[in-house]
């Protein structure tokens, strides 16, 4: 019943917008190189410190450290399921320099299609997602790309996901605007 509903339910349309830390903020931290940083390596290297605050030991959680391979997907990009993971947060810094899409809706119950959020994400944007913000999983823009991934691994259940609640895609736009 559920489904059938979903199909004839008109389309939400999002137009992803620039990934900020002042938009992004209610959802998690980006990780970029920006702010003060201390020289290090003498002087061969800078150190942009704590840009995300990484949460994983919750029920003997620990940190895990992997690489996610995205297949690229073309605007407008049709979402499909929402994740969380209410025991830890989750990283995600692109190693290939590429545009990427991030959707997000607040942590909590199963979110209303109206608090969903889109963002394009700059090749030199990293993302933290707060534990329990729900989102979709990576979509890669344009070309396949990969990410270094940090998340907590252990015991306990720490991946919930549900359907998209009625048909959302997301508009990119073209160029991709995105914040330096």
């Amino acid at each position: 019943m559920a489904r059938a509903a979903q199909r004839s339910a008109p389309v939400r349309r999002l137009v992803a917008e620039p990934l900020t830390a002042r938009g992004f903020a209610p959802f998690g931290d980006v990780i970029a190189s920006s702010g003060p940083a201390v020289e290090i390596n003498q002087g061969k290297g800078r150190r942009f410190a704590d840009l995300a605050c990484l949460d994983l030991d919750t029920e003997d959680g620990r940190p895990a450290i992997s690489r996610v391979a995205c297949r690229a997907e073309t605007a407008p990009v049709p979402l499909r399921v929402m994740e969380r993971h209410p025991l830890g947060t989750q990283v995600f810094v692109p190693l290939d320099g590429q545009h990427y899409l991030v959707v997000v809706a607040p942590a909590g119950e199963a979110p209303a299609a109206d608090a969903f959020r889109a963002f394009i994400a700059a090749g030199h944007q990293g993302i933290n997602y707060h534990r329990g913000v729900w989102h979709h999983p990576m979509i890669a823009l344009d070309t396949d790309c990969e990410f270094l991934e940090v998340h907590r691994s252990g015991p306990g259940a720490n991946c919930d996901e549900i359907p998209v609640p009625v048909p959302i895609t997301v508009d990119v736009p073209a160029p991709h605007p995105v914040s330096s």
